[in-house]
């Protein structure tokens, strides 16, 4: 942790040099950037998708495990809130790490988002098959694959015309979102009682409890489902005076997709007929019995639409992650020129590319295990940010113009505590992986960027950050 930069204002040249990677372009606003972090939370994707595993391993306690993990979200948001205004660059988590708790430990962060932004995508679009069942029966693999390339080519547009078409899709989203709502409390089976009832059905179909250890282990997946909210950070270089309006972002979208997502899975715990209906997890089902197959299958394709919506706002922002990290050198030369080129609409259309085709290849590859991987790697991220913005008040950033998150430094000493204790009860098996893969990515480290520390991973804030 001593390999700590300078703050990157004192070491910023007057002027750029003539071969200075280029800077992304501010264009969007509140409004904008909330639309696109709010389609990367991709809340009926994320409600169809991935609570349905939930509501598998947790039945009844699905509702009040989403509930703890939103609460713990907010105390994250905070560090995002105040470390984005400080340090707003398309590098997202790892300059905010990389500049106020190290190098290495930037680096360690660079690597997990990495993990957790090649993985999620594919997953989530190999979905889209399943929702358009109704119309056309498709391969997953097939469906997710022409889905990440769709997404592609809309990634390669101007961020601005990407912010309205997320948008049109979003609003279809929150349609399907409130369809399930209503239609759970109107055919509710069980009353409020039943969300702390602790309740999942076992293989003989006979109800077995939820421990309190199985609710601290799905927190990890509760983290995963409304950890879009960091998009906005890693748009503050494209958002329009990003002092005041990344705070506003990332709050905004951590309130709405908490709702969007919360209020559907209550109505879902209330309306399934019995436990083991709820355990099986298949929303798609239990929206055409309280209706008919119209509305089900308008709902989903409303949810085939989100996913698509997820994918390019995914390709997006990881395409700016790539971006940030070739201009920040953290690779071979050659190839730090590739990833930093930006096309004739202002996106980095090498970078977009190089996460969007491998992407398409990953959908033929059977990646259910990695969602363990997934989550360690979002409660490991949190984790290490929570540490920066414990250290965000020190030195040079202690007098900096930023937002500044209430009760510090309670809530991050708070946030590290409870994110180390997570960590230790999730699967060994995603542990392993995990911890293998930063493995190897600190011996890069050890053996590449530390020898050149001079010429690589010089993570940099752009100048012209408005106060």
């Amino acid at each position: 942790m001593t390999d700590t930069l300078r703050p990157v204002a004192t070491a910023a040249p007057e002027a750029p040099a003539p071969d200075s990677p280029q800077k992304l372009k501010r264009s969007i606003g509140v409004v904008g950037g909330t639309l696109l972090t709010l389609s990367c939370v991709t809340p009926a994707s994320t409600l169809f998708v991935v609570v349905p595993d939930l509501f598998g391993s947790l039945g009844t306690a699905t509702a009040l495990t989403i509930a703890i993990g939103s609460l713990l979200c907010i105390a994250v948001a905070f560090c995002y809130s105040e470390l984005g205004t400080l340090i707003p660059s398309a590098g997202g988590e790892y300059a905010m790490v990389s500049t106020l708790a190290g190098r290495l430990a930037g680096w360690l962060v660079f690597v997990l988002s990495l993990l957790v932004v090649m993985i999620v995508p594919p997953v989530i679009a190999m979905g889209t098959a399943d929702y358009l069942a109704p119309l056309v029966h498709l391969d997953p693999a097939v469906a997710g694959a022409g889905v990440m390339l769709l997404a592609t080519l809309a990634g390669l547009l101007d961020l601005r015309a990407n912010a309205w078409i997320t948008g049109v899709f979003l609003v279809l989203e929150v349609i399907a979102a409130a369809v399930v709502a209503v239609l759970g409390f109107t055919h509710g089976h069980r009353g409020p009682g039943s969300l702390v009832s602790m309740q999942v059905a076992g293989a003989d179909g006979h109800a077995d409890t939820v421990t309190a250890m199985l609710v601290v282990s799905g927190l990890a997946i509760a983290l995963f489902i409304t950890q879009g909210f960091s998009t906005a950070v890693y748009l503050s270089e494209e958002l329009e005076n990003p002092r005041r309006n990344v705070a506003r972002t990332v709050l905004a979208t951590l309130a709405i997709s908490t709702v969007i997502i919360l209020v559907p899975v209550v109505a879902i715990t209330f309306g399934a007929s019995d436990l083991t209906e709820l355990t099986g997890g298949d929303i798609g089902s239990m929206v055409t019995a309280w209706s008919d197959s119209a509305v089900g299958t308008f709902v989903s394709l409303c949810v085939a639409l989100a996913i698509i919506n997820a994918g390019i706002v995914m390709v997006i922002q990881n395409s700016r992650v790539l971006f940030a990290s070739a201009r920040d050198k953290a690779w071979p030369r050659p190839v730090n020129d590739v990833f930093s080129k930006l096309g004739r609409f202002g996106s980095p259309w090498v970078a977009t590319l190089a996460v969007g085709i491998p992407g398409a290849l990953l959908c033929f590859v059977n990646l259910d295990t990695l969602y363990g991987v997934t989550g360690v790697s979002v409660t490991g991220m949190y984790l290490l940010v929570a540490v920066a913005a414990l250290l965000s008040r020190r030195g040079y950033h202690q007098h900096a113009h930023a937002w500044r998150m209430p009760v510090w430094p309670v809530l991050p000493v708070l946030l590290i505590v409870v994110l180390a204790y997570i960590l230790t009860q999730q699967e060994t098996a995603y542990l392993l992986w995990t911890g293998g893969i930063t493995a190897a990515a600190t011996l890069y480290w050890a053996l590449y960027l530390r020898p050149r520390r001079d010429t690589r991973w010089l993570v940099s804030i752009p100048e012209d950050v408005q106060a």
